[in-house]
């Protein structure tokens, strides 16, 4: 099997960021899979980008749905054998300024649900067909919010910031990208994990619109993905066990 083409998933990539990372990553010559929750939205995706001069592919993927995730993984190991990249991009915060003593468990939930279970679940399935690529590489895109070091310093934009349960979902995520880049290393595997902070960017994520998200001082999406596209394509596949932004390193 010839495996130099560089596969990259995205999940979450019909909107948003990931829809950016889906496009700028076709641009720059990886073969793109657009992992979408809705088949429909994702379509809809896809052919405006096609508008544009850009292909890329598609498959339905809702990482909360353990089914939906094991039927990706097969659909991607039949049609491509391997993934080169992938990335971790699918998210959503349901706690948004409720307060930690009365937040409600529902919202917990489902804030773990995405941003650590089905996080946990896509990269388990992954795993088998990055194994097969001879260098390949899993970006999670957390957030400065799960930083406890950021959340305590007045100085950061996120210390006034209370979403608990996304929060508290973003720092296990971190957990876990430290802890799969220490197996891989401990077994010699050509696998690298590294947690990725966008910042505030201009999205319909939280519910507001990317113009509301501007007027509070959020970033052109562009921005908010350029350390994820360095990181996938940057030639040096030693940087591991890392979380960073544009600035550079962000306290775990």
């Amino acid at each position: 099997m010839n495996t130099n083409e560089i596969i990259t998933l995205v999940t979450g990539g019909n909107r948003g960021m990931g829809l950016e990372i889906v496009k700028e990553l076709s641009q720059k010559g990886q073969r793109v899979i657009m992992g979408s929750r809705s088949f429909e939205k994702g379509k809809t995706a896809i052919t405006q980008l096609s508008k544009t001069g850009i292909n890329a592919d598609l498959v339905q993927l809702d990482v909360t749905n353990p089914a939906s995730v094991s039927k990706a993984a097969q659909v991607i190991s039949d049609k491509y054998g391997y993934l080169t990249i992938l990335i971790n991009n699918a998210g959503a915060v349901f706690d948004f300024q409720q307060q930690p003593s009365v937040v409600k468990l529902d919202n917990l939930r489902a804030d773990f649900e995405i941003n650590y279970f089905g996080l946990i679940d896509v990269s388990q399935k992954m795993l088998p067909l990055l194994k097969k690529s001879p260098q390949a590489k899993i970006l999670n895109i957390s957030s400065m919010m799960g930083s406890k070091t950021a959340s305590l310093d007045p100085k950061t934009g996120v210390y006034n910031v209370v979403a608990t349960g996304y929060q508290s979902a973003k720092a296990a995520a971190n957990m876990y990208t430290v802890q799969l880049a220490k197996e891989m290393a401990r077994a010699n595997l050509p696998i690298t994990f590294n947690a990725i902070d966008p910042g505030m960017v201009a999205t319909e994520f939280g519910g507001s619109t990317p113009e509301q998200a501007q007027q509070f001082g959020a970033n052109p999406v562009d921005f908010g993905v350029a350390r994820t596209i360095e990181l996938a394509t940057s030639p040096d596949d030693n940087t591991t066990a890392t979380f960073t932004n544009t600035s550079g390193n962000v306290a775990w």
